[in-house]
């Protein structure tokens, strides 16, 4: 079996039975990889689910889990049906995902269209305004070429008060005009800011998301490659999640995961720690100022911190490890390559016991604990 598709199927903690009947078989069951890239795509999709209507993170989150499930046992017999609810699920997913997210655009675009109609009837007023004044100094111009005192008089009169009205009324329309304007602006940038922090933010943790880290690490490489500091990436892996989920439900499966990222903010609680929650059960920590040896440290602080939680939900006690990948980036080194060291070794602390870290090869400490 290829290593990804095994590092796949392990990601699913399932029992595979074993010859002692008292350890997990290290061996899984072969699989091809048409399947395993069927189960990558369900993986990649469950991780990165968010709300639209008729479809919560919740419900689909547990549809996708069983259909993984289904494809990692391979029982033959109920492939074809399994292969049939799967197109059949993703097919009304998908329109109603469009949906959503052509409504939100429409929306967006119904509010810059109102504030483009109301700039363009200002300008329409002021254009009709400017016509009036115009034509009240023609008026005026025959009335001076006419020689008529009583005429230049009566037309000078007439001109003054109707300019005299008109700057009145386009004072009043103009403070009135940057009023809306005003209002509009901030309406629109008050939605802007809302949608900024949504796409950037996870919606049930409230971590950063998988977007705003791919964008924040390369802001800190850029960085590290002018003041060279140190900087150092930690991915970690609540233990034996989907077990969680199986035992107790999925509500309590989100209630573990924002405990752990409370517990890793409280861990990792510098201003300049960056957390994101990438996708399921995985999180990053960036930790700028950082090297290998310093995140150590505060990795196993926060293995302790989370070892010793007993959280209480509703009827239940719950207790939970977390694994670690710790990687210290290196001179020249682009933000997948560090990612992926750091995943690298945080699979060799789950392969090797969980409840642990691993520090990459590719650093000076290669110490597990």
């Amino acid at each position: 079996m290829k290593q990804w598709v095994k590092k796949l199927v392990d990601q699913f903690d399932m029992d595979w039975g074993s010859n002692s009947g008292t350890e997990k078989a290290k061996d899984v069951p072969a699989m091809s990889e048409e399947r395993a890239t069927l189960l990558f795509i369900l993986d990649v999709m469950n991780k990165h689910l968010f709300e639209i209507q008729n479809h919560s993170v919740r419900k689909v989150r547990n549809k996708l889990d069983n259909f993984s499930k289904s494809l990692v046992k391979q029982d033959h017999a109920d492939t074809e049906r399994v292969l049939f609810e799967i197109r059949q699920f993703i097919s009304s997913y998908r329109i109603d995902e469009y949906s959503y997210v052509q409504n939100t655009f429409d929306d967006f675009k119904r509010i810059i269209w109102e504030f483009a109609d109301h700039l363009s009837e200002e300008v329409d007023a002021e254009a009709s305004a400017s016509g009036d004044i115009n034509q009240s100094l023609e008026q005026l111009r025959e009335a001076v070429e006419s020689n008529s005192i009583e005429d230049l008089r009566a037309k000078s009169r007439e001109f003054i008060n109707f300019y005299l009205k008109h700057q009145s009324t386009h004072n009043e329309r103009r403070s009135k005009r940057m009023e809306a304007i005003k209002k509009n602006l901030t309406t629109v940038k008050k939605q802007l800011m809302e949608a900024n922090t949504t796409m950037r933010k996870d919606h049930l943790t409230g971590a950063h998301n998988r977007r705003s880290y791919d964008e924040q690490i390369r802001r800190y490489l850029q960085l590290h490659e002018i003041d060279k500091d140190p900087m150092t990436l930690i991915i970690m892996d609540i233990d034996f999640f989907k077990k969680i989920n199986d035992s107790y439900g999925h509500d309590i499966g989100d209630f573990v995961l924002q405990e752990c990222v409370r517990l890793i903010q409280e861990s990792f609680s510098r201003e300049e720690d960056f957390i994101a929650r990438l996708g399921g059960e995985e999180f990053a920590v960036i930790l700028p100022g950082c090297d290998a040896q310093a995140a150590v440290r505060m990795a196993e602080e926060a293995m302790n911190r989370i070892r010793k939680e007993v959280f209480v939900h509703e009827k239940f006690e719950i207790r939970f490890t977390v694994s670690l990948g710790i990687a210290e980036v290196m001179p020249g080194e682009k933000a997948d390559a560090l990612y992926k060291r750091a995943d690298e070794a945080l699979y060799e602390s789950k392969q090797t016991g969980r409840n642990k870290y691993t520090v990459s090869k590719g650093s000076q400490i290669k110490r597990v604990a």
